[in-house]
């Protein structure tokens, strides 16, 4: 397995899972994502975008990255961009660090479909803001190791058929959710996490490093 990180502009905080996942992986920075390689250790082999949004006082080793330059008008973002080469180099799993947050929710919706997608062509991804995580379900049934009390959702992106959740505060079995519907919203994990699926498109967000309440 080929396991790239891509460096994306949303929010991260770096945790000791975040380094187990990021570790011994090619790294690629999309714009403004660059910031985030100092914390975490990192120096991209590739910095994409159109670079409207380099952050201030980059270390030399950082700006002294190669750089892939594109337009700012153009048809992409640049964590697509990003992602792009990664496949290009033969990357079969995706780390997608700084997915979430940030200033623009459209990127974060693009973010969570994009990797659906990818997913359904057989390229593994997570997605990660250190704090919580998204992961694509698709039809079967996966297993996850989160400890209990940790908060999770599944985020239907279509009408979704045959949901079973198991190990769950709330459990589920072979239901039915409409698109858009709140019923898989705010469920905790009570043991070993199971989510199987016959048929739809969904991502199950979990918080596995919660944040202090504000």
């Amino acid at each position: 397995m080929s396991t790239f990180t891509i460096l994306l502009g949303g929010d991260l905080i770096r945790t000791p899972l975040l380094d187990r996942q990021v570790e011994g992986s090619r790294v690629i920075a999309a714009d403004a994502g660059i910031g985030h390689a100092r914390m975490l250790g990192l120096r991209p082999e590739l910095w994409v975008g159109d670079f409207d949004s380099v952050p201030a006082e980059l270390p030399e080793d950082l700006a002294a990255v190669p750089r892939q330059v594109f337009p700012a008008e153009k048809d992409k973002t640049d964590g697509e961009l990003a992602i792009a080469a990664a496949l290009e180099r033969g990357a079969t799993s995706l780390v997608l660090a700084g997915a979430f947050g940030g200033k623009r929710t459209d990127h974060i919706f693009l973010h969570l479909a994009l990797s659906v997608r990818l997913a359904e062509g057989g390229t593994e991804v997570l997605l990660t803001s250190g704090a919580q995580e998204g992961i694509p379900l698709l039809p079967g049934k996966t297993c996850f190791d989160y400890a209990d009390g940790t908060l999770f959702s599944v985020l239907g992106f279509s009408d979704l058929a045959g949901l079973s959740v198991t190990g769950a505060k709330w459990p589920l079995d072979h239901v039915e959710v409409a698109f858009g519907s709140s019923l898989t919203i705010s469920n905790e994990v009570r043991g070993r996490l199971e989510i199987a699926l016959a048929s739809g498109r969904a991502l199950l967000l979990a918080h596995p490093f919660p944040l202090p309440e504000s």
